[in-house]
């Protein structure tokens, strides 16, 4: 047989591979949304996203969600804008300050993938250790640390593949005409890598907005809407594993709908970075 006869087959096999790949994850995806719609939608109404909790509304009385929507809001918007202060200069700082020294850049990258794959119960864990010895109590700001520490690694990795795309001959070219590494650094690369960057950060704000295990120990849960740092915040995460812990079916119907509007906050966020990142794109393109 001919070598092409055996090429088109690898090349037949993989489409087959990866079309099958392709289609468990789109029905994974499918079967949850199907599931939380199916299950949520009945139990969802204005009253659940515009009241806070009143007493026994994890045992079926009146009341909302408002207090979970608004503290997981402040929680990811806080950590995301935290980690973005630090994961830019970072990501800049290996790919154009340290760009040569490859055993440095190496080793910046392979403790950033391990603490990418630490689970985030490790980072609450390490919050509540470092409240406790200071003698602080579960707070909005004790969780936004905590989860900023979680999404840094995610979001400076995700910058750092977005930035290694961009061809070298464009930032010697910034240099050879007398830039500075900073301004090559904030003025170039990060201009070219806009959409690519808007991505990272919504990347990290889904981690932030979703995640539960790194904010149980220290963001605390209340009923109110909190009102300083100080203060401890209700999470939906947190909500939907309260409400799906009731023997009550009544408040385990609400858990799904409380899973709706997490899935609808995400969606809302995605569908805008997608619309900057064309926006950005089409004016780099100009």
């Amino acid at each position: 047989m001919s070598r092409k006869f055996w090429k088109n087959t690898e090349v037949g096999i993989f489409r087959v591979l990866m079309f099958l790949a392709t289609s468990n994850i789109a029905l994974a995806l499918l079967l949850i949304i199907v599931s939380i719609l199916y299950k949520g939608l009945p139990s969802l109404n204005w009253q659940m996203v515009t009241q806070v909790p009143r007493g026994g509304y994890y045992f079926g009385k009146e009341g909302g969600i408002l207090n979970a929507i608004i503290g997981s809001v402040y929680l990811s918007f806080g950590a995301t804008i935290l980690s973005f202060i630090v994961s830019l200069p970072l990501a800049l700082y290996i790919n154009v300050h340290r760009v040569k020294q490859k055993r440095l850049v190496n080793t910046i990258r392979f403790f950033l993938d391990l603490l990418w794959g630490v689970p985030s119960i490790v980072y609450g864990a390490l919050g509540f250790t470092i409240m406790i010895y200071f003698g602080l109590r579960a707070s909005l700001l004790a969780g936004i640390i905590t989860v900023t520490l979680f999404i840094i690694p995610i979001m400076v990795r995700s910058m750092d593949e977005i930035f290694k795309t961009v061809p070298k001959g464009l930032l010697e070219a910034a240099l050879s005409l007398g830039s500075t590494r900073s301004e090559t650094s904030f003025k170039v690369l990060s201009r070219q890598c806009i959409p690519g960057i808007i991505t990272a950060v919504l990347l990290a704000f889904g981690r932030a907005i979703g995640d539960a295990a790194a904010i149980l120990f220290t963001t605390g849960y209340t009923d109110n809407i909190p009102t300083s740092l100080s203060q401890p915040a209700a999470t939906l995460p947190l909500s939907i594993f309260f409400q799906l812990g009731s023997p009550i079916p009544e408040v385990q119907n609400r858990a799904y709908a409380s899973a709706v509007v997490l899935t609808i906050i995400i969606l809302i966020i995605s569908i805008t970075s997608r619309i900057l990142s064309r926006k950005y794109f089409k004016e780099r393109i100009k």
